[in-house]
C-alpha cells in the first residue's frame, strides 16, 4: 500500500460505472490465523470440518484437493511446524516464514498486475525501513519474531543451514509485510486471515474511498463505488482503516501503522471532528448536534449549561471505558446501562454513541434477543450510512442482518425493503456473482418475498 500521491499512474480512458470490478488478485502469500486452523482449511480459508497434516499436524485442510495444492508452499513449512508443536505460532512469524520461503523459490520474479501492463514485484512494495528503524514498538516486535523464526527455522545440528535472513533483510521483509498487509475477511466482515497482494498494493488510502476491497475465499477483488472517469489507479482509493473513529484517532491509527499523515477532506474539516463528538441539543424539539465547547446551540440558540458539559464529558469516559473493556465480547446489559446514560446528552451522530449501539446490536443478536436487535441495528443505521459511506459493505450487511431477523419475526414487509437495500448495497460491493448474495441473500430474498405473497 501507499501513502498519499505516491502510487504510479496507469490510465484507460474507458468510463468506470460504480459496481465495476476492477481488480481480481489471489495472494502472494497468505496464513490463517491460528484461531481458526482447526475450523478453516488452511488453502481456501472455507468453515468446515477439516483433516490435520499427517506429518505437522498444525495446519488442516477441507479435502485432497486442497491439500494437494497447498503442498507446493507447505512441503517447506511443514518441518519448521513440526520442529515447534505443540506450540502455537504467531501469525506473524508464520506469515515471515511463508515469505522468506516464497522469495527463496522464486517468489521474488513473480509480479502481480493491476492493469494489462502495469505490475509490482514484492520489491516494490514500500518496506518503511528508515521509520521501523526508530520505532521502538515494532524493534520490539521484530526481535521477538526474528527468534521464533530462529527457533523454527535453523537446524540445531547445523545453524549454518539456517534460511532465515539477516537482520537487516528481515525488517525490509517485515516492513512490507505490516505496511503492505491485508486482513482478509469472511462474508461477515470477520478477519480469517493475513494476506499479502502485489497488484493492489498501488492503491492509496483515503477516508472517503471511491473503491472498496472485498473477498472470496482467498482471491481480494476491488469495485468502484463511485462511477469513475477512467481506470487511473492513481485516483482509485480505498480505506485502510476502521471509519468509525474521529479524525484524530484515523489519521494516528495511519501514522503509527503506515507512516503518514491522511489529509483527505473528511480529515481536513474540522466539522466532522465536531459533529462526531457533539452533544444533543438541550432543547428537546431540536435535533441538531451541538458543539458541547460553545455556549449555545447554533441552531435553536438553547443555553449550554455547565451541567450538560459535566455530564457529556463523564459519560463519554463511561462509554469509552465500556467498549474498550468490551473489545473482545459485548455486554448487553453493559451496552444498555451506556445508551440509557447517554439518552438526551450524546448526540445520536456521536460516534460514541454510534459505537454503543453497534456492540448492542451484536451483543443482542448473540444471546436471541431480536427485538432488542431490531431497536439497536434500525437506531444504528443512520451513523452507519453516515460515516462508512452509502456503499460500504458494513451497511449493506446490517441491511441484511436487519431483514433476516424481520423474516425471523415474521415481519415480512420490513424484512423484504431491508434484504433489498442490501442487495442494493452488496452488489455494488461484492458483485452479482459472490456467493454472500447467491448463497446467503437470494435465499432469503425468496423466501421473504413468497411469505409476504402468502
Amino acid at each position: 500500500m501507499e501513502s498519499s500521491s505516491s502510487a504510479s499512474t496507469s490510465s484507460s480512458k474507458t468510463v468506470i460505472k460504480r459496481g465495476t470490478r476492477i481488480l481480481s488478485e489471489k495472494p502472494f502469500a497468505y496464513v490463517l490465523k491460528s484461531k481458526y486452523r482447526l475450523e478453516r482449511c488452511d488453502n481456501c480459508l472455507e468453515a468446515g470440518k477439516v483433516l490435520k497434516c499427517s506429518n505437522c499436524r498444525y495446519v488442516a485442510y477441507c479435502n485432497r484437493s486442497c491439500q494437494q495444492q497447498a503442498w507446493t508452499l507447505h512441503k517447506h513449512e511443514c518441518p519448521f511446524l513440526k520442529r515447534v508443536q505443540p506450540r502455537i505460532v504467531p501469525d506473524a512469524a508464520r506469515m515471515l516464514c511463508r515469505l522468506i520461503l516464497r522469495l527463496e523459490h522464486g517468489g521474488d520474479l513473480e509480479r502481480g498486475y493491476y492493469t494489462e501492463h502495469g505490475s509490482r514485484k514484492f520489491r516494490d512494495l514500500m518496506s518503511h525501513y528508515a521509520e521501523i528503524k526508530n520505532d521502538a514498538n515494532r524493534l520490539e516486535h521484530l526481535e521477538s519474531l526474528h527468534a521464533v523464526l530462529t527457533e523454527m527455522m535453523c537446524d540445531n545440528k547445523n545453524s549454518s543451514s539456517s534460511i532465515v535472513p539477516n537482520k537487516t533483510e528481515l525488517m525490509s521483509i517485515y516492513g512490507r509485510l505490516i505496511t503492505n498487509g491485508f486482513n482478509v475477511l469472511d462474508a461477515e466482515m470477520n478477519s480469517i486471515a493475513t494476506a499479502i497482494y502485489l497488484g493492489v498494493s498501488i492503491t492509496d488510502h483515503s477516508c472517503q474511498p471511491n473503491a472498496v476491497a472485498t473477498f472470496e475465499g482467498n482471491e481480494l477483488h476491488v469495485h468502484a463505488i463511485e462511477d469513475l472517469p477512467c481506470l487511473d489507479w492513481s485516483k482509485i482509493y480505498i480505506s485502510y482503516i476502521d471509519l468509525l473513529n474521529t479524525p484524530a484517532q484515523r489519521r494516528a491509527d495511519l501514522k503509527e501503522h503506515y507512516y503518514f499523515l491522511c489529509v483527505c477532506s473528511k480529515c481536513i474539516d474540522p466539522q466532522e471532528m465536531q459533529q462526531m463528538n457533539a452533544a444533543s441539543c438541550p432543547n428537546r424539539n431540536c435535533d441538531a448536534s451541538v458543539n458541547p465547547e460553545l455556549s449555545e446551540c447554533g441552531s435553536c440558540g438553547a443555553a449550554v449549561t455547565q451541567q450538560l458539559r459535566l455530564n457529556y464529558e463523564e459519560i463519554t469516559k463511561l462509554t469509552q471505558s465500556s467498549l474498550d473493556s468490551m473489545k473482545e465480547v459485548a455486554y448487553l446489559d453493559m451496552c444498555k446501562l451506556c445508551l440509557a446514560k447517554q439518552a438526551g446528552v450524546l448526540h445520536p451522530l456521536n460516534v460514541w454513541h454510534v459505537k454503543t449501539l453497534d456492540a448492542a446490536f451484536e451483543a443482542a443478536i448473540d444471546v436471541g434477543k431480536w427485538s432488542d436487535a431490531l431497536t439497536f441495528g434500525q437506531q444504528l443505521l443512520p451513523g452507519f450510512a453516515e460515516y462508512h459511506g452509502a456503499w460500504n459493505p458494513l451497511l449493506g450487511l446490517l441491511h441484511m442482518k436487519l431483514g433476516k431477523i424481520q423474516l425471523f419475526e415474521r415481519r415480512y414487509k420490513e424484512a423484504v425493503h431491508h434484504l433489498q437495500e442490501a442487495q442494493r448495497i452488496l452488489t455494488v460491493t461484492h458483485g452479482r456473482d459472490h456467493r454472500l448474495l447467491l448463497e446467503q441473500l437470494r435465499p432469503l430474498m425468496l423466501q421473504a418475498k413468497h411469505e409476504m405473497s402468502c
